[in-house]
């Protein structure tokens, strides 16, 4: 069978984000924060209608936007159509039915999903996953008074849940909801996550460059691991994935054959050269000067998502959404996420270590960029798949 399984039932001022060039050096855009090449890229996903963003294409300016991408909003079925937590347990060797239990997974969105919590029933019933450790939060850290409702950033916060779930489904969950996406309450919420006792904080939203919507104090906490999606417009930055503070999580596409798996990247999956960025001591790629996206990766197309609120029951998702929290849960299977350094175990693991911990993901590319690693995977680090794709626990 190839194909997804079908069953029944202030960033600061400096931070102009941008993609750069092999030589390491920013080209400005055409637009603020983006170079020429990310500025002028349409992903494939875009050009072919292959799918739409649940947030929308606007940005407002100090606002963030949910990475989660429709991909046939006529698929809404009462059956289930994806990729499904069998394949992404099995894909990466996971031992989702023994660890993960007492690990805090912590979810940062905008507004309000009411139905948050029986959907995640719904799709951990249909898939055997047992009864949910699952609270919601306002951005204050109250289990009542919660923001108004917003049908799209409802969408992606039972995505982000949900993919949680599908890899960890011992994992504690937290989902903390912000009054709105502007920085003052993604901010808030982002403490009130740490304050609650997470040690993992997944985060499936972003802004860049001139559209500074996070302050890279928000996502520095010793003892905490933040992830963040890379986003889905191609080849190209932004906060807060690229902020060397935080595990900047990119995209995949997986395909079976038989009871084999494989991977290739997703071209739509943000990667690159984020100018601004002082590059961390323990990243020693040398195409780039400045931070790089992605340390890591994970499947980021045609997963199965349950969303009764919005889109009225089973639905295809993608982006880089589904790969962050994905890559949350799996740090709450490894259980040692208060002794880690951002990205920097995958970058300092010796080279036999990784060839056997990680899927390294060789083939696809984001975006155009004469062929660099920056935007190209092969052999070794590239920026769409950072070091690859989890086999196992032991990288993490």
């Amino acid at each position: 069978m190839n194909g997804p399984i079908k069953l029944a039932v202030p960033l600061l001022a400096a931070l102009a984000i941008a993609a750069c060039n092999a030589g390491g050096t920013s080209t400005m855009p055409g637009a603020p924060g983006q170079s020429s090449a990310q500025a002028n890229h349409v992903p494939q996903w875009e050009a072919t209608h292959a799918a739409r963003r649940a947030c929308g294409e606007a940005v407002r300016p100090g606002y963030a936007r949910c990475d989660a991408l429709i991909i046939n909003d006529r698929a809404i079925r009462p059956d289930v159509a994806g990729w499904g937590p069998i394949d992404f347990q099995t894909r990466y060797n996971l031992p989702s039915g023994t660890n993960g239990a007492g690990q805090i997974v912590a979810i940062v969105d905008a507004y309000d999903n009411p139905n948050a919590a029986s959907d995640l029933s719904t799709y951990r019933t249909n898939f055997g996953l047992g009864t949910a450790n699952f609270t919601k939060y306002n951005q204050n850290g109250q289990t009542s008074g919660y923001p108004s409702g917003d049908r799209n950033w409802g969408l992606e916060e039972d995505l982000d849940i949900q993919m949680v779930s599908a890899v960890c489904p011992k994992c504690t969950i937290y989902l903390i909801e912000a009054n709105g996406a502007d920085q003052s309450d993604l901010q808030t919420a982002e403490k009130t996550a740490v304050t609650l006792g997470a040690h993992i904080v997944s985060n499936s939203w972003g802004c860049f460059g001139s559209n500074n919507c996070v302050d890279s104090s928000d996502f520095d906490t010793p003892g905490v691991v933040y992830l963040a999606s890379a986003g889905d417009s191609g080849y190209g930055t932004q906060g807060p994935a690229a902020l060397a503070s935080v595990v900047s999580v990119g995209g995949t596409v997986m395909s079976k054959s038989g009871s084999t798996y494989s991977e290739t990247t997703w071209n739509g999956t943000g990667a690159g050269c984020a100018t601004g960025i002082t590059k961390p001591s323990w990243q020693h790629d040398s195409g780039c000067t400045y931070r790089t996206m992605n340390d890591i990766a994970a499947v980021a197309w045609q997963a199965a998502e349950y969303d009764s609120y919005g889109y009225g029951g089973w639905i295809t998702v993608g982006g880089t959404s589904v790969a962050s929290p994905m890559m949350g849960g799996v740090f709450g299977l490894a259980g040692n996420a208060s002794s880690l350094d951002a990205g920097k175990k995958f970058w300092t693991l010796k080279k036999r270590k990784r060839k056997k911990e990680l899927h390294d993901i060789t083939t696809g590319s984001d975006g155009s960029c004469g062929g660099s690693y920056l935007c190209t995977a092969g052999v070794g680090y590239d920026g769409p798949t950072g070091w690859g794709t989890p086999n196992g626990i032991k990288a993490f």
